[in-house]
């Protein structure tokens, strides 16, 4: 099955030569699972002709916001919207979660709480699910397709499913504890508040369910769930 990766940002110049950019950190997550990758770089400008050139959609993260003014994010919404109306599957993790809430008539701010980084606990379900997040943006209002089924106390709509169409997360299951401990020292120093820093660093090496997303993003390409 091939996947297209809508890539919406790059990963920090830091930390690229260790771990590759964003496409590549979702080819080594989704691994082994019976699926193919192809990226679109749209962040640069690069699209797809259309909604079928794939059989399946991933968005990507990213340093933007979903509500800044660029000129790639207008088409993307497009696209977005073609999709779901074509009905292709469509996952969206942390910005490819918010384009994809705010593009089909939900709304992202910037959360004045701050941010959410590091190891975080999730209600999936009355399930805990533990993932890494690294975001201040988040979706405030869900679209009227959409139904949250993960949720924390900093982030009601942790993850929301559209039907049998589209699946999104907040939180980042492709981001491993080394990511994340690069990402603290190598990115977030001067950026995020050093408490929170430091707190995330000092979870760093406690147990994430990054395998568990896996699966169910696979299943959902695959077999149209998301549960």
């Amino acid at each position: 099955m091939l996947i297209g990766i809508l890539q919406t940002g790059h990963a920090p110049d830091a930390l690229r030569p260790d771990y590759g950019d964003y496409p590549d950190l979702f080819e080594r997550l989704l691994k082994d699972k019976g699926l193919t990758f192809r990226t679109w770089a749209v962040v640069d400008g690069e699209f797809p002709s259309g909604p079928h050139d794939a059989e399946g959609w991933l968005i990507t993260g990213s340093r933007h916001g979903a509500y800044e003014d660029h000129p790639w994010i207008p088409p993307l919404e497009r696209l977005i919207r073609d999709i779901y109306a074509e009905a292709v599957p469509l996952v969206g993790i942390c910005f490819g979660h918010q384009i994809i809430a705010q593009a089909l008539g939900g709304k992202v701010e910037k959360w004045p709480g701050g941010w959410s980084v590091g190891r975080t606990e999730y209600d999936w379900g009355g399930e805990r699910v533990a993932l890494n997040s690294w975001h201040q943006d988040q979706v405030v209002d869900k679209p009227e397709d959409a139904v949250a089924v993960a949720s924390s106390p900093f982030c009601a709509n942790a993850a929301l499913v559209y039907g049998n169409r589209i699946f999104t997360v907040q939180a980042h299951p492709e981001f491993d504890q080394g990511f994340v401990a690069d990402m603290i020292e190598k990115r977030g120093r001067g950026l995020v508040p050093d408490p929170l820093l430091d707190a995330a660093k000092a979870a760093v090496e406690q147990p994430i369910d990054d395998g568990r997303l896996a699966d169910r993003i696979a299943r959902f390409f695959k077999e149209r769930v998301a549960a």
